[in-house]
């Protein structure tokens, strides 16, 4: 059918949002069923991957929302570069816990007074983690270890030792609230970077402990939560069709020929056939 030629055809690079429960992965399996069903695609379960190429450009933890860049077709081979970019977040820590997991999915390992630091004592502290600095990835992160997600490891009670610090990089960081114990930054970061590992490394610098509380993810790249992530409700290849053409202009350069032989200049990318 029509929109199955045009399903196929889509290709590069779109951003959905991701709410918070669900896996990036779970929401990426949501859409290419989407889609599919739209098309009219029959599939058979574990053939549904080959029938479609989709991918996401960095995972979001499950209990995260916000950007998450999806690469359709040959965009699939641009979400390199996506893992490597900056991104932004909004996250809220709360002082006085720290969970093993370093956010609010985990069980508590630690509880301190937290009434001594104030919004100066934060604020000053911010700057300690601002430029290039070493980081710690938590114990429970899709990093793995012998082809394992060391959270699945720790999970089933295996010993896990810390993954070496490693160089990132944080480009801005600033405080957006205190309203004690939570407190509410906008971060600015490399690939790599882990916003739990910030909060908790904060708590530790301001001699108390603390956990993530909530975490939104509101660019990446040049991907925009408010510009760019589609809702579930837009998921249509239709949908998805514009946001391609809109998202192709903010990519560096790749060449839009052929582009402009398939279209007639103020249309969109439906056929007239």
């Amino acid at each position: 059918g029509r929109s199955a030629d045009k399903l196929f055809s889509l290709s590069g690079l779109f951003a959905v949002y991701k709410p918070k429960g669900p896996t990036s992965a779970n929401v990426l399996n949501l859409l290419r069923e989407r889609l599919l069903a739209e098309a009219g695609v029959q599939t058979n379960g574990n053939k549904r991957n080959k029938v479609l190429k989709i991918g996401h450009g960095g995972t979001l933890d499950s209990a995260a929302a916000g950007v998450l860049v999806v690469g359709i077709g040959k965009g699939t081979k641009m979400l390199g570069t996506m893992l490597s970019g900056s991104k932004k977040y909004t996250a809220i820590g709360m002082l006085g816990k720290a969970t093993d997991t370093l956010d609010a999915t985990g069980k508590v390992t630690e509880e301190k007074p937290y009434d001594q630091v104030t919004k100066g004592d934060l604020e000053n502290v911010l700057q300690k983690f601002t430029g290039d600095i070493m980081q710690v990835p938590p114990l429970y992160s899709a990093l793995k270890k012998d082809g394992e997600r060391l959270s699945t490891l720790m999970k089933r009670g295996e010993a896990v030792e810390a993954k070496p610090a490693r160089p990132v990089r944080v480009y801005s960081l600033s405080l957006q609230e205190f309203q004690p114990p939570l407190f509410t930054l906008d971060v600015e970061c490399s690939g790599g970077f882990y916003v739990r590992s910030l909060v908790s490394d904060i708590g530790k610098e301001l001699s108390t402990c603390a956990t993530m509380q909530e975490l939104t993810r509101t660019k990446q790249g040049p991907f925009t939560l408010e510009e760019h992530a589609l809702y579930e409700d837009k998921w249509t290849i239709d949908e998805i069709a514009r946001s391609l053409e809109h998202c192709t202009s903010l990519l560096p350069g790749e060449p839009s020929h052929k582009k402009l032989k398939t279209e007639h200049p103020g249309e969109t990318a439906v056929s007239c056939e």
